[in-house]
């Protein structure tokens, strides 16, 4: 298996955080290990109580606001659907891992052709492209999500940021510099980690490696209630630790840190004992795969390595595979503009599934239906499927949307503004429904209340100074009627209001 996966270029998300975000994030950059959190210190509730679960859960959305707006921020609904569902499955078999906070897990991709996945404040777990696609089962998926959950309910994140505010001797400038130095001069990043934490640095070393065998033991928990098969994680840690070794772009301390063997012996040793489960892997499992073999290069030489990929993959003859690499093609063909071969590359991919045993509707099928139908100007047909499919699927937002952009395609346009309406009222915090809504307000020429949602959804993207510019355009629109106007007014306190105490908030943090 090659460990790193072609990519243009990888890690780019990681220079945009604010500070804190770069510092909660560093080791994403600087090591090829499975986690984030790893310059974790397995300290007690004093330190713990540094960093408050909301202040943890506000920290988390912070850093989260920077990473959707970057462009290896991997933005498919499908894809986030998926992680989503099959994460919190996972979390459900243990409410408990919700910790004391109740927190509301929140799981995504980013394009990186480095094997990681990683965990921020507050319950959100990131994990790269190139390990979606390096798992050979769901179960080597789940041990990787499962460490994650392991370290935010453990609150690891909070122990760090309380050790590193007592502890004078670890200057947190230095760590991220390193993080930012750490692609472009490794030699220049190993100077700074030299330089900048010294005798520390073996110290936070130790408490890292009880951070991760707590994470692990916690993960091996949620893997044996959740039904998967424990080897799944001595497998994919052992084959990424073999995979470390080709990373020759970071320092040496931080390619042997920290997963060990001594960390996978432990893991093996509290399996021995249990039996192994068969589990059969879902059809999304490998559909999403395949998808992110797609996006993960969207460019031509990108979508033509896909091609050659999934080619390969069909040789192998057998359903599931051929059903997933057909689906990828088919997600090629739409990407280059051609819906007809995506139709029937897709009706050659059900056909496979249909020989699949006990395998039921998939999300992922339906919504590329959808897709290639818009595509290919069948709008009638479209609106038809994407009704039929939000009856079939309620809590899918990526289907949702797909109703409202087939009701526009359809010229029902001011259907689609009653059904986003109602959205925006069911699910207040989705910046994209308002976004939609702003782009069928333009559709019907209603100037103001087009940069009305599009204030809204800058607000819940973060971007609260853009979001009062849009307030000012709407304010200058001239469709705007005095209803319109109240409304500017109040939301425009309420914004300025918040912009402000972030800023106070900001200045107290640094």
């Amino acid at each position: 298996m090659n460990p790193r996966i072609k990519l243009s270029p990888p890690g780019r998300h990681l220079r945009r955080f604010a500070f804190l975000a770069v510092l909660c994030t560093a080791p994403v950059a600087l090591a090829p290990s499975l986690t984030v959190a790893q310059n974790l210190p397995s300290l007690g509730d004093t330190e713990r109580a540094e960093l408050s679960p909301a202040m943890e859960r506000k920290l988390g959305e912070q850093i989260m606001r920077d990473i959707r707006r970057d462009r290896d921020y991997l933005d498919d609904e499908p894809v986030l659907e998926y992680l989503n569902a099959f994460g919190n499955g996972l979390v459900a078999t243990r409410p408990e891992a919700r910790g004391e906070a109740g927190y509301d897990y929140t799981f995504f991709a980013v394009r990186d052709g480095m094997l990681n996945a990683f965990a921020l404040p507050g319950g959100f777990i990131g994990v790269h492209s190139a390990l979606i696609l390096a798992a050979q089962n769901e179960s080597e998926l789940a041990s990787v999500l499962a460490h994650e959950v392991g370290h935010v309910a453990q609150r690891h994140i909070a122990r760090m940021l309380g050790q590193q505010r007592q502890d004078a001797l670890i200057p947190l400038a230095s760590a991220v510099l390193a993080a930012l130095a750490a692609r472009g001069s490794p030699d220049a990043s190993a100077a700074l980690l030299m330089g900048g934490q010294g005798i520390a640095l073996q110290r936070q070393l130790n408490f890292s490696r009880d951070a991760e065998r707590e994470a692990d033991r916690i993960g091996l928990q949620i893997l044996r209630d959740a039904g998967f098969d424990t080897s799944g994680m001595i497998s994919f840690f052992g084959r990424v630790q073999s995979a470390s070794r080709n990373y020759t772009d970071v320092p040496v301390y931080l390619r042997s840190h920290p997963l060990t063997t001594e960390r996978i012996a432990d893991i093996q040793a509290r399996t021995r004992d249990q039996r192994y489960r068969q589990r059969r892997d879902s059809l999304d499992f490998h559909l999403v795969r395949a998808r992110v073999r797609v996006l993960q290069d969207i460019s031509m030489q990108g979508l033509r390595d896909a091609t050659v990929a999934f080619d390969n993959q069909l040789q192998q003859k057998t359903p599931l595979q051929t059903a997933s690499a057909l689906y990828g093609k088919a997600v090629v063909a739409l990407r280059q503009g051609a819906p007809a071969r995506a139709q029937a590359l897709y009706q050659e991919a059900m056909a496979a599934v249909q020989s699949l045993p006990g395998q039921g509707q998939s999300t992922l099928l339906t919504q590329l239906a959808i897709d290639i139908r818009l595509a290919a100007g069948q709008h009638a047909e479209a609106l038809k499927e994407a009704d039929a499919a939000r009856q079939k699927f309620p809590t899918a937002r990526g289907i949702a949307r797909q109703y409202a952009d087939a009701l526009v395609a359809a010229g029902r346009a001011e259907d689609a503004v009653r059904y986003l309406r109602d959205q925006v009222q069911l699910y207040r915090e989705e910046p994209k429904l308002y976004e939609q809504l702003a782009r069928v307000y333009a559709v019907q020429g209603k100037q103001a209340l087009q940069h009305l949602a599009l204030a809204e959804a800058y607000a819940l993207s973060g971007s609260v100074p853009a979001a009062v510019d849009q307030l000012g355009i709407a304010r200058r629109s001239s469709d705007a009627s005095f209803y319109d106007q109240a409304v500017i007014d109040a939301r425009e306190r309420e914004f300025k209001a918040r912009w402000m105490e972030e800023m106070k908030e900001g200045q107290q943090r640094y």
